[in-house]
């Protein structure tokens, strides 16, 4: 996934914004999939801008630019969604981790379990939490009643419950070795 892609598809869900509201934007929601900071979004828009896919439609103080989506990053936001296979593997340090537990000893790869397990805790929990407080919400009428993100929560929930049974499947098999 491109960073130009999740910033596209922020300005189409949130409209017209600031870097610094889609810094704030992406932090409470693609952050999550993607990660990107200001060093990295400033840049995308400037180049962004220059490739006619958003424009600046007003400037303010201390050269605080408003950017929104032209319709050619409409198009090119809605290609990607129809037509991009996903593709290269997924990067993940707990998988890595799980790659190379065997190179410690029984212990050692159990402490590591215990921490990846209080992480994925710690995670499942936020992004319960996340979607509890969308879902306090009402949906105004009219609405499909599928916010924007929810397929991606509900995604990175159901991934974050099955890697939790993962770490506690891992630590038995461990256990029973020891």
């Amino acid at each position: 996934m491109s960073l130009r892609i999740a910033l596209l598809g922020l300005l189409t869900a949130y409209g017209s914004a600031s870097g610094y509201d889609l810094t704030k934007g992406f932090e409470r929601s693609v952050a999550h999939v993607w990660q990107a900071g200001h060093s990295q979004i400033y840049p995308e828009l400037a180049k962004m801008t220059g490739d006619g896919l958003v424009t600046v439609e007003a400037e303010g103080a201390r050269g605080r630019k408003i950017y929104s989506i032209t319709s050619e990053g409409r198009a090119e936001l809605r290609a990607w969604l129809i037509g991009h296979d996903p593709m290269g593997p997924a990067r993940s340090e707990v998988a890595l981790q799980a790659f190379l537990l065997p190179l410690l000893d029984p212990g050692e790869a159990l402490d590591v379990l215990e921490r990846l397990k209080a992480y994925v805790e710690q995670k499942l929990a936020e992004l319960e939490a996340m979607w509890a407080a969308k879902h306090a919400l009402p949906v105004p009428e009219g609405a499909s009643g599928v916010k924007f993100g929810d397929l991606a929560l509900d995604l990175g929930i159901r991934q974050t419950r099955t890697t939790l049974k993962w770490a506690n499947d891992a630590m038995a098999q461990l256990e029973r070795q020891a």
